[in-house]
């Protein structure tokens, strides 16, 4: 049975750690290469303020690593070294492990599998929107992207929310957490989000996109002085 399993780390770095946490994009991948079950990583930094924003954020940072299986997801949260040392040097440290249920498209060639693919009818709920923005559609890209950033700040249901990134202008992710599927489904079918969904499909921004949709099988942490705790 194919129970892949990702695991999401949003991390606010303490003032007095900054420069480990600097040192987080300088070392990459390099620190998770060795850990078991691990099929996908990328190391991220986030917009100021944890937003999807042009200015880069010098504190917030996080990680998206997919696991073969809950279980060495599991044993990844649970004993990590890497895990410790994102905790000892935190303002805020947030983590979720979520399993696909929808997914469309690819992050750097890989697509997420999904071994159950009906929609959750309770219970929260996690999307996960990254892009590879075409250097000549990136203005166009950031005039639709401020407005649905601001209507999801606003959005019923809305549980948590966070911009992340590779690269700053050009290869970015939003990651949201919702009380339920039809909370995710009323914010995303109308406003703002569907005007910039539509345009992006209709005038090619991306070069590269994924578009999945996960159960949350637990979150815990303190993200943006939210505190949240699902399990």
């Amino acid at each position: 049975m194919n129970d892949q399993t990702a695991v999401l780390g949003l991390i606010d770095i303490a003032s007095n750690s900054r420069g480990w946490g600097f040192s987080r994009y300088i070392l990459g991948k390099r620190p998770f290469q060795q850990i078991a079950g691990l099929q996908f990583c990328k190391v991220l930094g986030s917009g100021m303020n944890g937003g999807f924003s042009t200015t880069p954020s010098l504190t917030k940072q996080g990680f998206f690593c997919v696991f073969d299986s809950k279980h060495n997801a599991d044993l990844f949260q649970k004993s990590s070294s890497i895990i410790k040392a994102y905790q000892d040097h935190a303002h805020e440290f947030f983590i979720a492990s979520v399993q696909a249920y929808s997914s469309r498209g690819s992050w750097s060639g890989f697509a997420m599998s999904c071994s159950d693919t009906s929609s959750p009818s309770m219970g929260p709920i996690a999307s996960l929107t990254r892009a590879s923005i075409r250097p000549s559609k990136a203005i166009a890209f950031w005039k639709r992207a401020k407005p649905a950033e601001d209507a999801v700040a606003h959005a019923s249901g809305k549980i948590l929310t966070a911009g992340v990134g590779e690269a700053p202008y050009f290869r970015q992710a939003t990651f949201t957490i919702w009380d339920n599927a039809q909370s995710l489904e009323q914010y995303a079918q109308q406003g703002a989000h569907l005007a910039a969904i539509k345009a992006a499909y209709g005038e090619s921004y991306f070069s590269e996109s994924m578009f999945t949709r996960f159960r949350v099988i637990e979150a815990q942490g303190v993200w943006q002085s939210k505190h949240v705790q699902i399990s």
